[in-house]
């Protein structure tokens, strides 16, 4: 960091990813900073600085990298790598510590787990810690069983498409062998209730049990979302009914501007091939966090760009950058499970490459976000 940068962060004052400290920081005090900070999407502690951004300077023989190190190791749990910088504001040393979007989160400091609040700390609601675990790939939520749900929540005419490669006819089968099949398939749990991957692939009415499911499509004139709205759907159903709508809807609404040659319609425009917004939409509604609750993937059409917004950030190991490159992530397994068994996605990481490639090519741009609890991927394009 230059001192520039120091400049500029301290002039922004304490926020969601920037907060000060005076000399006199106690240990324990640091390290419940520190794990907010890494429990999200990391952040920059500035010692030496007063809550209104006054530069009183840090005790740099006290507060040295190892003091910090140290408590990085013994009063956080997992021990948390930070980076450690000395710089001069305004004729004083300020001690300056980032902390990255931790790799193994959640993290806990005195057996609490804390997150980042805009400009305060909390311990984490019993929900956002089962996010923080979901990231983390120790807890799956698509496994989770749905109470009061059960096999006659599914659709038998869906399973029996799906078990027919497997020459099983499953509707025939006695009623305990297709609920053992169920349960060894995760499409029931031992209890005999639906899990959540269950009821999006096969149940007769997920909307009902999973409010947060479904997709919020909008296509508006302008750039804006204030401006004249053209359409505006919610698709709701299993998982392929709602790619298979969304995709449609996408279709409908991309203008297609064309002239007549020799008796045929001929597009004067670059259009983008449909597996582009194909692997989009698959990426939302597999990928997603469905615990978070009252949330829809949406899909904002523009005159200039489209955007798709999916609830949930990225798993601890997956940054923007790995994304871009290929790699590939399953924060919902059970759902990847079945969608590539039915031929709407793979796990070889080719999909988003592919995306970038093709928008790249017919002169678009591809931009990756994420903000807050959601992840925004925006295509930069006009026909």
């Amino acid at each position: 960091m230059t001192a520039d940068e120091l400049s500029e962060i301290i002039q922004q004052g304490e926020n969601s990813s920037v907060e000060f400290k005076e000399d006199g920081v106690r240990p324990d005090s640091l390290a419940r900073e520190m794990v907010a900070f890494a429990n999200g999407s990391g952040g920059v502690i500035c010692i030496g600085i007063t809550d209104t951004g006054q530069p009183t300077g840090a005790d740099t023989s006290r507060i040295t990298e190892e003091w910090v190190m140290n408590i990085c190791r013994t009063n956080i749990v997992p021990p948390l790598q930070v980076g450690y910088e000395q710089l001069l504001f305004r004729d004083h040393v300020v001690v300056v510590i980032t902390i990255p979007k931790g790799p193994d989160k959640p993290y806990q400091s005195d057996h609490r787990y804390l997150i980042r609040v805009g400009s305060t700390n909390r311990t984490a609601t019993q929900t956002e810690l089962m996010r923080l675990f979901q990231v983390a790939g120790v807890f799956h939520y698509d496994g989770v069983p749905i109470p009061a749900t059960g096999m006659a929540d599914l659709n038998m005419a869906a399973l029996d498409t799906y078990f027919s490669p497997y020459h099983l006819e499953f509707s025939r089968e006695m009623e305990e062998s297709r609920r053992t099949l169920l349960k060894n398939t995760d499409i029931l749990t031992e209890s005999g209730e639906t899990t959540i991957a269950g009821m999006l692939l096969f149940g007769m009415n997920p909307s009902r049990h999973l409010s947060q499911s479904g997709i919020a499509f909008a296509h508006y004139a302008g750039n804006e979302i204030g401006d004249e709205l053209i359409d505006k759907q919610i698709l709701e159903g299993t998982l392929q009914f709602q790619v298979d709508s969304a995709l449609a809807c996408i279709r409908h609404n991309i203008m297609r501007p064309s002239r007549i040659e020799g008796g045929l319609r001929a597009d004067t425009a670059n259009l983008l091939p449909e597996r582009v917004f194909r692997e989009l939409v698959v990426n939302a509604v597999v990928h997603r966090n469905y615990a978070i609750a009252g949330s829809r993937v949406r899909i904002f059409m523009f005159s200039d760009r489209i955007e798709f917004i999916s609830p949930g950030r990225l798993p601890n190991t997956v940054t923007i950058d790995k994304l871009r490159a290929g790699v590939s992530y399953a924060a919902n397994p059970i759902i990847v499970k079945f969608m590539e068994n039915i031929g709407y996605m793979d796990r070889l990481g080719r999909g988003f490459p592919l995306v970038i490639h093709e928008v790249t090519k017919q002169g678009g741009e591809v931009a990756v976000r994420e903000l807050g609890e959601e992840l925004r991927v925006t295509i930069v394009w006009a026909p």
